[in-house]
């Protein structure tokens, strides 16, 4: 069976910039292992690579393992569904992300629009 526990129940992240494997390691209950597989079938997840090709983790990596693991072990999703998921969370976020752009844009014309009608009155 596939150990279950709570992401409320793992240590919070420091505040730093990069994390070593095994450190992620700790802060998400996974094995290093795991972590490397996971690197091969989450094309979200990219660790950057320095000296002899070690791996160090960003925060928002860190983040993304726990979502991963939540997905996995607590939600009893498949690899396939937690990457389908995770994937479409991101285009939804992304279309949000769009969609807000694009009122502030129009917004910023309406009141360009505004000010140039005054003027020509």
């Amino acid at each position: 069976m596939l150990e279950a526990g709570n992401n409320s129940e793992l240590p919070a992240i420091p505040g730093k910039r990069y994390f070593t494997i095994g450190e992620v390691s700790e802060l998400c209950g996974v094995k290093p292992h795991v972590l490397r597989y996971w690197e091969q079938e989450f094309p979200s997840l990219k660790p950057v690579k320095r000296r002899g090709n070690r791996r160090y983790y960003q925060r928002q990596d860190v983040i993304l393992i726990r979502q991963i693991r939540s997905l996995l072990y607590e939600q009893g999703y498949t690899i396939g569904g937690a990457r389908q998921k995770l994937s479409g969370q991101e285009a939804r976020e992304d279309t949000s992300q769009s969609q807000q752009i694009i009122r502030q844009m129009r917004l910023e014309l309406e009141e360009i629009l505004h000010i140039l009608r005054q003027k020509s009155s």
